[in-house]
């Protein structure tokens, strides 16, 4: 009697196994498609925030609710003229301007003017003292709603919205990507361990108003 009772957990446990599974692989797929996915940095082009070979953990789910914010890092579709690439292709970069934002290059001190108000960037990329200038060039750009400025914190080695703004001719629709476009919110560096952290939005951001 005693084998008998142990026999038939053992069975229904291997008779239950590959459902256990299937469910586990759907749930596992369901997750990375609408809640998270992971992402790793390719490029230097948000140094020191992101470095090449840290692994980001991206929220898919809270642009759902409401728009992207200034100062948040997000992964978007690239549009084509900005990858290269006709398979499609992620980019990171951080949000600068927001639809109806004016954003303006530069004042006396070398800072970015959003709204009439200057945003103190404390994460541009900076090595043995020597930090890169917020933009390489003057420009003055109102965002069209709907559709997000962004740029990367290594300023001098990101293609974002300035670069493409300059190639395409002070085109505004080729430099800004649609909030459609967004994957979704980087929160967390979680690889490698000794950089894991969250990636908050700086206190600088506070004080811009709204346009």
């Amino acid at each position: 009697m005693i084998d008998e009772q142990t026999d038939k957990p053992r069975h229904s446990f291997w008779k239950e196994l590959p459902i256990l599974l299937g469910v586990a692989i759907l749930v596992a797929v369901l997750v990375r498609a609408f809640v998270l996915q992971t992402f790793f940095i390719p490029s230097p082009s948000m140094e020191n925030t992101l470095k090449i070979d840290d692994r980001v953990l991206v929220n898919k789910l809270v642009y759902h609710t409401r728009s992207p914010h200034r100062g948040e890092v997000i992964v978007f579709k690239a549009p084509l003229e900005w990858s290269g690439n006709p398979a499609g292709e992620d980019f990171i970069k951080r949000v600068i301007g927001v639809g109806g934002d004016r954003v303006v290059c530069c004042d006396d001190q070398d800072r970015l003017v959003i709204n009439g108000t200057p945003l103190d960037e404390p994460y541009i990329f900076s090595v043995d003292g020597q930090r890169d200038k917020p933009a390489d060039q003057e420009f003055d750009v109102q965002v069209p709603e709907g559709r997000l400025w962004v740029m990367g914190d290594h300023r001098s080695a990101s293609g974002d919205s300035l670069e493409h703004y300059q190639q395409s001719g002070q085109n505004i629709q080729s430099a800004t990507i649609p909030e459609d476009d967004v994957v979704g919110r980087a929160f967390t560096i979680f690889w490698p361990f000794d950089r894991a952290t969250i990636l908050t939005v700086p206190d600088e951001f506070d004080a811009i108003p709204k346009s």
